[in-house]
């Protein structure tokens, strides 16, 4: 296992209150072994203009699981921040659940690299991104 913090469902989710992923319907739903997935729905928030899931709230979801994997496999007093985050949008999606599944390429000391796989209702892949996390220590976070 690669998580050295300990958590659940219902605390991953309390974290996201009053912010992006909340506004957008994000949850994380699944803790594994080795990786985490998240659940976003297709609907009025996250659309553009012409019905499609927005290429924008893909990646929100990307970096929401990924930063939540990195930050469960970083050490006790660190938490991710992301560096960098590309993705290719592979099939349009127009209504239903989106599922992220995020896989650790690489965990070091001070960065980390996750792979995220977004897929549709009948597990179709609608995206793939690349995330690069810091590991930085939590006091240096800006409040």
């Amino acid at each position: 296992m690669i998580w050295k913090k300990e958590a659940n469902l219902q605390d991953l989710n309390s974290q996201s209150q009053n912010g992006a992923a909340e506004h957008l319907g994000i949850e994380i739903t699944t803790i594994g072994d080795e990786y985490l997935t998240a659940t976003m729905p297709v609907d009025h928030r996250t659309k553009q203009p012409y019905g499609l899931l927005h290429g924008g709230a893909s990646v929100l979801l990307a970096e929401t699981v990924g930063s939540f994997s990195g930050t469960l496999a970083a050490p006790e007093g660190s938490v991710c921040v992301g560096l960098g985050i590309n993705a290719s949008h592979l099939r349009g999606v127009t209504s239903g659940i989106v599922t992220a599944t995020a896989k650790p390429v690489h965990i070091g000391r001070k960065t980390q690299v996750w792979q995220i796989d977004i897929v549709n209702d009948l597990n179709k892949a609608v995206c793939s991104s690349r995330l690069t996390l810091a590991v930085i220590p939590v006091e240096d976070i800006v409040k």
